[in-house]
């Protein structure tokens, strides 16, 4: 409700700063949208400000794919800090090492990029266009352009912006707006939802759905997870997807499964609130289903097939018998059932070797595994044969994971795994590893 007034307020304010600036043609160039944003870094009126941040908003708004893209590579080469004015700034300092010296450093090295940003910001659309820029960015650095200084830009001011003491927790339900279901069909990325029933079966009884958003996008979810209520640790993934209730004798569950999270918006890629997440989940669940005594994920394990193939089958190890290794070189080996029976206790311990001793630099390889040992989980068990789908066979050959929150023991998990590096796991697994 709030937002919504800050909202409204923002919009009148934006549209009497409009009687203090002169309109820019219609038909928007780069160059002219330049001007505009040298312009608002130079206005000192709020309402004006406000005004030309909204101009610029809608000029990019309206660009094509191409002229967007002119648009972020013109915020990178145009509008960084003056290389003159830092090196004047760090010899005051070098020479008095005073706050003030240390301060006027401190803004010689924050560029222009970032007031600019942080203006456009207050505009009505502001922060859906940062978001958007951002994903742009984020595409381009993966073909080499040169797009770092912009990008940790972005990065700094969306952080701060995305803090977890800005985000609102809500339970998505049936009454849910239908603009937001909508938003959850369409950005559920582990598994597709392939319409409003199979909406509508996640959100019954035996399912919960919880999403954190942001004021200043009310209809947008920035991250959601969905949880399934089961009697005892689920093991497959079929039966929490079905459109039918699976519980059969409608046993009292006692845990709660996390079988899906998803980023909802690709632009806030790395600025972390999924952890918070998670443990508000735990936390409301807790005190809403006291039941509820067992939190667990139902996980892909999304890197295993590649990483396998890619880097491990050719390896010298004492793992592999040579029988093994040929029958592995096969061609959709997985797809065979007698073939997938004869090599099970090997897949499972290599799996498990995969989670618990393969690194990235200081980290586990598997993404997801990174996400959970570093909110506090414990790998729980691999389940064998638990995603059978084209996706599940493909990614993992079936493979998939339980991690466990257990409340008692999170902080703990998470301490040894950020400072000493160490991978918690249960006897389930050390005895896969055996």
């Amino acid at each position: 409700m709030l937002s919504r007034w800050m909202d409204h307020m923002i919009k009148i304010i934006t549209d009497f700063g409009k009687t203090y600036i002169d309109f820019p043609p219609k038909k928007q160039n780069l160059k002219s949208i330049k001007q505009l944003c040298q312009t608002l870094l130079v206005r000192k009126g709020e309402a004006s400000g406000t005004a030309l941040a909204k101009e610029i908003v809608d000029a990019y708004n309206n660009m094509n794919l191409k002229e967007q893209k002119k648009f972020v590579e013109m915020l990178t080469s145009e509008f960084d800090p003056d290389p003159r004015e830092i090196i004047k700034a760090a010899q005051q300092y070098i020479k008095t090492q005073d706050f003030s010296s240390l301060q006027q450093l401190s803004n010689a090295i924050d560029s222009p990029r970032m007031d600019l940003l942080r203006m456009i910001n207050f505009a009505p659309g502001g922060i859906a266009a940062i978001i958007n820029m951002r994903s742009l960015v984020l595409k381009d650095l993966k073909k080499g352009k040169t797009f770092l200084p912009l990008e940790a830009d972005l990065f700094h001011l969306l952080s701060a912006w995305f803090n977890r003491g800005f985000l609102d927790f809500q339970q998505i339900n049936w009454d849910t707006p239908a603009a937001i279901l909508e938003k959850i069909i369409a950005y559920e990325a582990v598994h597709e939802i392939a319409d409003w029933q199979d909406l509508r079966r996640r959100l019954a009884e035996d399912r919960s759905c919880f999403a954190f958003f942001h004021p200043a996008l009310h209809h947008e979810p920035l991250i959601f997870v969905q949880v399934a209520f089961t009697k005892g640790v689920a093991r497959k993934i079929r039966p929490l997807l079905g459109k039918e209730d699976q519980n059969g004798t409608k046993a009292t569950p006692d845990t709660a499964i996390f079988y899906s999270i998803s980023n909802a918006q690709f632009g806030l890629k790395g600025i972390s609130f999924g952890n918070f997440l998670i443990k508000q989940v735990v936390d409301h669940i807790s005190r809403e289903m006291p039941a509820i005594k067992t939190f667990c994920t139902l996980s892909p394990i999304p890197k295993f097939r590649k990483w396998f193939e890619q880097y491990y089958i050719n390896r010298k190890t004492s793992i592999l018998t040579e029988e093994e290794t040929a029958l592995l070189k096969r061609e959709n080996w997985y797809r065979e059932p007698e073939i997938r029976k004869q090599l099970k206790k090997t897949i499972l311990h290599l799996c498990g070797l995969y989670l618990t001793e393969e690194k990235k630099g200081q980290q586990p390889y598997d993404p997801v595994t990174r996400f959970h040992l570093g909110n506090g989980a414990e790998i729980e068990n691999i389940n064998w044969e638990a995603d059978m789908s084209e996706h599940g066979l493909e990614q993992s050959f079936g493979l998939m994971v339980n991690y466990k929150y257990t409340p008692s023991r999170i902080v703990a998990n998470h301490e040894a795994y950020v400072n000493e590096g160490r991978v918690s796991f249960s006897s389930k697994v050390k005895k896969i590893l055996e």
